[in-house]
């Protein structure tokens, strides 16, 4: 480990009587205070939607950096961060497990701690982190050797730190925690190495843990050291064993909707990704729909209690993860619901109450492995679109190669889609892309690689791959759509202002208006951009940040769609911009 400490900044951080513990009922008021952001998702909701407008179509043309920050060093790798605002600090996490203390009005240091991170660590999609989480007199964030670290907010200096899993099995950490209640909850990584995807709740003051619950039926929850109840039940969807290594970590962290007391957690890929291994190619009823992988799961949050799940992709056989986020919004008829884009690449609207099917439609274009959604909210399977058994291969080592779309990494990945409260809108981060996938002979090993699949990722059209869209989820009409010649790996956030900002991995840091789609603004950040946007207002100015730094798993996976992005530039720059006040007024 390694901490930098700007002395005189913190002497006057520290001994600032106004920087109060942040309590439940701030997070919960987070999407409505503008002087901070506090929860990943500006809001627990997820929406990343924020109600100031000084800022707004007019005047988004006179938006100019107000201040930059260099990560320095280095570790330059993708930075996938949501900045914290935290009483006039800004918490950013940084690849290789780094978290830094800033100030918010100057851009300057006042703290950084670094993961001293062992030999071995086995990330499968680069080595990001997602963001931290706040909570009384704490910072909390995840490593990559999968533990989960409390910091002092004011000094950095480590409270607690525990383990998630162990590492050498293939876990790792990516996502920003979340708190409810005083409780910090995590999910894990590591699905392409056949772990065991497992959702945890620890107090947050000591670190100890209260409650697990573990994503792959047939395997026990606990609760307060004891077991509770079985997730599912044993062998209902699971052939044989192999729900011991059954994959479906929760990677990308949850949301909560305080209305209905529950958390929502996505399951990603179940292990191995040869779906005839799991009964899923030839199923007998639901043998083969191997819950709760890619699923979503609401819990309660004190308990970690099963409230009720969705799949998305039973039968899973192409590594469409459902760890896509769950937005809680509120639709135009006044309907309470949760929406979530897929990998897959259906849009799904679910009850809010109970998770019931609502309705679900595609947001990408040529989805080939099926052919709609049926009225219960099950995908209709084309079977000729589903990589072949390579146990009827003449050699018995690689099943017939399909092209399937969208592509592993997906219509939509770990990048947030945000809804818009002024249009009623979602605006989504998609990709319009596909691959070449078989499937081959595995055997499970610990720690190795558990997938029973090649593939190679290709463009489906010659002038672009990423499409950010504007989705009406009552008609799933695509009311606008921004093409872009490399993929989108960023975050989007709307404000009541009208607009939409987001990031390319070209490095344009852009403002759209959600009406029309027309760009507005754009700034170029020296770097690709696959963080996600904040907003906020300090001493009166409303101020928008973004980090700046190519990386994630498009680099690492993308096939023949990684080639054409391979001349862009990594970096690790935070971004933070203003309109100066005597043009806050400009028309």
């Amino acid at each position: 480990m390694r901490r930098v400490v700007a002395a005189a900044l913190l002497t006057v951080f520290a001994g600032s009587t106004a920087h109060a513990d942040v309590t439940e009922a701030d997070l919960a008021n987070d999407a409505e205070n503008t002087t901070s952001v506090l929860t990943n998702g500006m809001g627990r909701h997820l929406q990343r939607y924020s109600p100031l407008d000084t800022i707004n179509k007019n005047n988004v043309k006179n938006l100019v950096p107000a201040w930059a920050f260099s990560l320095g060093g280095e570790k330059q790798k993708g930075q996938e961060t949501q900045p914290i605002v935290d009483d006039g600090v800004m918490y950013i996490t940084g690849s290789y497990s780094r978290l830094y203390a800033i100030d918010a009005k100057t851009g300057k240091e006042i703290w950084q701690y670094d993961a001293r991170l062992p030999e071995g660590i086995l990330p499968c999609c680069d080595v990001v982190n997602r963001g931290a989480a706040v909570y009384g007199d704490k910072i909390y964030f995840g490593t990559l050797d999968a533990k989960i670290v409390a910091l002092d907010k004011k000094t950095g200096d480590v409270v607690w730190s525990k383990k998630i899993a162990n590492f050498k099995d293939g876990y790792s950490y990516t996502a920003a925690p979340m708190i409810v209640d005083g409780l910090v909850i995590t999910g894990n990584s590591g699905g392409e190495f056949g772990i065991l995807g497992e959702v945890q709740a620890r107090d947050a003051e000591t670190g100890e843990l209260v409650w697990t619950r573990p994503m792959i039926e047939g395997h026990m929850g606990t609760y307060k050291g004891k077991e509770s109840t079985m997730t599912g039940k044993l062998n209902a969807t699971w052939p044989g064993d192999l729900w011991k290594t059954g994959g479906g970590a929760p990677w990308l962290g949850g949301s909560y909707d305080k209305e209905t007391d529950t958390i929502v957690f996505g399951a990603g890929n179940p292990a191995p990704w040869n779906s005839w291994l799991r009964g899923a190619g030839n199923p007998k009823g639901t043998e083969g729909d191997n819950l709760y992988a890619a699923s979503r799961v609401a819990m309660d949050p004190k308990t970690g209690e099963i409230k009720w799940h969705f799949q998305t992709t039973p039968r899973e056989g192409w590594d469409f993860d459902g760890v896509n986020e769950v937005v809680a919004y509120t639709d135009r008829d006044g309907n309470k619901r949760w929406a979530t884009a897929d990998r897959n690449g259906f849009f799904y609207v679910l009850n809010r109450e109970d998770g019931k099917f609502v309705n679900a439609f595609p947001f990408v274009k040529n989805i080939s492995w099926a052919s709609g959604i049926d009225e219960n909210g099950r995908p209709k399977f084309i079977e000729d679109n589903r990589p072949g058994d390579p146990s009827k291969a003449a050699d018995g080592k690689k099943g017939e190669v399909i092209f399937a779309v969208p592509s592993f990494l997906g219509g939509k990945n770990w990048q947030p889609m945000s809804f818009s409260q002024k249009t009623g809108n979602f605006y989504v981060p998609s990709n319009e892309w596909g691959m070449d996938i078989w499937n081959e002979p595995v055997t499970y090993k610990k720690g190795a690689a558990y997938l029973g699949s090649g593939f190679t990722i290709k463009p489906i059209f010659e002038d672009y791959i990423g499409s950010l869209k504007a989705v009406d989820p009552d008609s799933g009409e695509i009311k606008w759509e921004y093409k872009n010649s490399a993929p989108l790996w960023a975050g989007v956030m709307t404000t009541a202002g009208g607009l939409v900002f987001t990031g390319t991995p070209e490095g344009e840091f852009i403002a759209f208006d959600d009406e029309t789609g027309e760009k507005l603004w754009s700034f170029q950040t020296g770097s690709g951009i696959v963080g996600q946007p904040i907003t906020w207002e300090q001493d009166g100015e409303q101020y928008v940040t973004v980090i700046s730094g190519w990386g994630g798993a498009v680099p690492l996976w993308g096939g023949e769609v990684a080639k054409k992005v391979e001349y862009l530039n990594q970096g690790g720059t935070l971004w933070t911009f203003r309109v100066p006040k005597e043009l806050a007024s400009a028309n």
